[in-house]
């Protein structure tokens, strides 16, 4: 009875001061007007287009190679696998908190036996006593009438569940990340084929200039010009060669395993994944479901409720301490009838003077939950800029890749035209040098910006919250904010 009593009577009381979320200090569009036109727009969304955070990774990324390398790296990744686990250290030490509000009972046997000499015995003679018991009872049990146990509890559990968000948070990065490396890769790989095939022509090409030289039809300053442009194509690719290795090794490093070779890409891809579609919601309506955002509210929920428990210290704390059993002389009476045994020993702690300690603890509790409104708002400020910067880049890609590839194209016609003319005589090869340094430039520049428009893809998906779910969920979305759920106490 006395353990339901002191069970009911705890929490009655909460300090902590009511949680109410922060507006987002972003603006209610996505798009902002540069000289007057608007920047950070993509088409607008279709009907049954699924918002980027409910996308599966599967089905934004097309190419299988790149599925089972991300696969790979959610399996092996130590960084997830560190995320992983802070969440069951963040739920054990939440169970331990929240422990604290519940009586612990124990059970306790003892066995004393003292002698008493002659000289101090009351009989005049030497006497021996011995006593034996047997209780189970509860020790100093707090009654958490004003809160301070609950409120340390509450901040437990936020902070098993910004545990939880950090891992999303981290598991959404790597599925980026990863892409992106095995992009890199794909576009290094590129290159490499590209300066070799330019190097190997060159060469060529020198080679009959240096007959040619010989025999006096090419003077000796194209010559050198083309030896200059043949050593710079040798550089590129002994240049791109180291980086394609370092490329690989990132990408180990990212994937936590060797990759099979069958896996790694040899060029750009046309298409490695699809275009997110425009968020329907206000930025703030997205962004609040970002595991980065929420992992700052969960944080911001904890500083909230270490306040409440820093107030109920400068209330009265009640302790219990109670217990029931049977006391015996001897072993074998510890049962009979009239043997039974019980204490009950009440206390109160009332703070009288500690030297400011107590409004210290309460002021810097409401410090850092200041602080912490401030990084919440910071995070989704943050957020915001990531999602308008990605958008902002999506609206010019399609125009420079155009023009990039038509500047390609010309760059190769006027190649073409002036190697014709220099064969038959009418320019120096001088001009051909130009033409070709300026076609190879404008290859190396397509695919780069090829490699841009690809990872803008990837970082937009990861931005608005894509990576998750390796299939699209499509039933229900997750509510806006939702807490994550809350740690079992076995």
């Amino acid at each position: 009875m006395v353990l339901a009593l002191t069970t009911a009577l705890a929490g009655c009381a909460n300090l902590a001061p009511d949680y109410a979320r922060p507006s987002a200090p972003v603006p209610a569009s996505w798009a902002r007007p540069v000289d007057g036109k608007p920047v950070g727009t993509l088409a607008a969304k279709a009907a049954d287009a699924i918002d980027a955070d409910q996308l599966g990774w599967r089905e934004f990324f097309l190419d299988p190679r790149l599925q089972q390398v991300i696969a790979a790296a959610l399996e092996n990744n130590r960084d997830l696998r560190v995320a992983a686990l802070n969440i069951e250290k963040a739920r054990a030490q939440y169970r331990i908190t929240d422990a604290d509000r519940y009586p612990a009972i124990s059970a306790t046997g003892t066995s004393s036996a003292s002698r008493t000499p002659a000289e101090l015995s009351t009989s005049g003679r030497a006497t021996v006593s011995r006593q034996q018991s047997v209780t189970v009872g509860v020790s100093a049990y707090e009654l958490d009438f004003f809160g301070r146990l609950k409120n340390l509890s509450d901040a437990a559990l936020e902070t098993y569940q910004y545990q939880v968000e950090t891992r999303r948070s981290t598991h959404i990065s790597l599925v980026a990340e990863v892409a992106t490396a095995w992009l890199t890769l794909a576009s290094d790989r590129e290159l490499l084929t590209l300066a070799q095939d330019t190097y190997a022509s060159q060469s060529r090409t020198y080679a009959l200039s240096q007959r040619s030289h010989d025999i006096g039809t090419v003077s000796g300053v194209d010559l050198a010009s083309q030896e200059a442009t043949v050593q710079a194509a040798r550089a590129d690719v002994a240049s791109y060669t180291s980086q394609v290795a370092q490329d690989i090794n990132a990408l180990r490093l990212l994937v936590g395993a060797d990759v099979d070779a069958a896996l790694l890409p040899t060029a750009l891809p046309e298409t490695a994944s699809v275009l997110p579609a425009t968020p329907a919601d206000l930025p703030s309506q997205v962004l609040l479901r970002r595991p980065d955002v929420l992992a700052a509210e969960h944080t911001l929920k904890s500083a909230n409720a270490d306040i409440g428990a820093a107030r109920a210290a400068f209330f009265p704390s009640i302790s219990l301490t109670a217990d029931g059993g049977t006391a015996s002389r001897t072993l074998g009476g510890l049962f009979k009838a009239g043997s039974g045994s019980w204490s009950f020993v009440p206390s109160i702690n009332l703070p009288i003077f500690n030297a400011g300690s107590l409004r210290a603890s309460l002021d810097s509790a409401k410090i850092t939950r200041d602080i912490d409104v401030a990084s919440y708002e910071k995070t989704i400020q943050t957020a915001f800029r990531e999602v308008a910067d990605a958008l902002a880049v999506r609206a010019t890609l399609d125009q420079r890749l155009d023009a990039q590839g038509k500047a390609t194209a010309a760059s190769e016609k006027a190649f073409r035209l002036s190697e014709a003319r220099y064969k038959n005589g009418i320019d120096s090869y001088l001009t051909t040098l130009v033409a070709q340094r300026t076609l190879y430039s404008a290859q190396q520049t397509l695919i780069s910006l090829r490699l841009t428009e690809q990872s803008n893809r990837i970082t937009l998906y990861k931005v608005l919250g894509g990576g998750w779910n390796e299939d699209t969920a499509r039933p229900t979305a997750r509510p806006q904010g939702a807490a994550s759920s809350s740690p079992d106490r076995s």
